[in-house]
């Protein structure tokens, strides 16, 4: 059964982000609702574009935590899981760092390992050939402690950020980020979904703060 917690899964500390029926929580970055261009289809979080812009777990911020969701893209689909983000700035990734969801084979960033699925977009590669057929479900997972963040795809772990490192801050000097002065900036903050124009589905949205 898909959108739901085991006895195991509650007793470590997960918790659900979506409940497979309802949009209940998700609500339109900087709006007090939901475009219903976001919303539950067949027990998944589903955008048809057009015009729906970026969503976001409303109901509370997170910090240190261990995020795991799975996700499907049609033929050069785009978009991303937004996380540590604010509503300071008018776009969500001016402060969120974006894991990358993508169609690497049908969609141009795919030929880039810095924005193939499960990049720290622009920033940190991934692998070209770890996600699964367009149509099918793939894993991503994100666990974020301190100025520690990894990505996982499908199972393996794809990328490793030190946010306190020299890397990290010349590889953001390096990018458009660079002159956004928000940018990863904030040690907990909103999980959000992007709106990139193309559809996608979310499912088994799970969270669970570590401590």
């Amino acid at each position: 059964m898909h959108n739901q917690l085991t006895d195991q899964d509650v007793r470590d500390g997960w918790r659900l982000l979506f409940d497979g029926q309802t949009t209940q929580g998700w609500r339109n970055y900087r709006q007090p609702g939901l475009s219903p261009q976001w919303k539950a289809v067949d027990g998944t979080l589903h955008f048809e574009p057009k015009g729906g812009g970026d969503i976001i777990y409303g109901q509370a911020v997170f910090g240190d935590f261990d995020l795991t969701m799975e996700w499907k893209v049609e033929s050069a689909g785009n978009s991303g899981i937004f996380y540590r983000a604010t509503e300071i700035e008018p776009q969500i990734w001016r402060t969120g760092f974006e894991y990358q969801i993508l169609d690497n084979i049908g969609h141009r960033d795919g030929g880039h390992e810095l924005t193939c699925a499960g990049s720290l977009y622009a920033l940190y590669p991934a692998p070209k050939d770890l996600p699964r057929p367009v149509g099918e479900w793939n894993l991503a997972r994100i666990v974020a402690r301190g100025a520690s963040i990894e990505h996982w795809l499908n199972g393996v772990r794809v990328a490793e950020i030190d946010l306190a490192s020299e890397d990290y801050r010349a590889r953001v000097a390096g990018s458009k980020f660079g002159e956004m002065p928000l940018y990863g900036q904030f040690s907990a903050g909103y999980i959000g979904l992007q709106d990139h124009g193309d559809p996608v589905w979310y499912r088994n949205l799970k969270i669970r703060p570590l401590v």
